[in-house]
């Protein structure tokens, strides 16, 4: 049996004060249905990152997983791009 699509998301990294959790900020163009303008949204999600490897500023990719807290519902799947910083 084949396991369903799950939602992907790509965004940057907020906040890791947390352990083993991120805030990731995804920024969405959405197009304005009369005005035919494209406006900016942005949304917060909490993920898992059980390594601890992401730092603020990172551009991370994350995937829908069953509910792991009370306000954490997905994974860090991959880092696509380091940010640029301090080392």
């Amino acid at each position: 049996m084949e396991r369903n699509k799950r939602k992907v998301l790509t965004g940057t990294v907020i906040s890791n004060k947390m352990d083993k959790a991120v805030v990731i900020n995804v920024e969405e163009l959405v197009l304005h249905k009369r005005f035919k303008k494209y406006y900016k949204i942005n949304k917060k999600f909490y993920a898992r990152d059980g390594k601890n490897e992401c730092e603020i500023g990172d551009f991370i990719e994350i995937i829908e997983t069953r509910p792991l807290s009370k306000k954490i519902r997905w994974r860090v799947s991959r880092i696509l791009k380091k940010a640029v910083g301090e080392e």
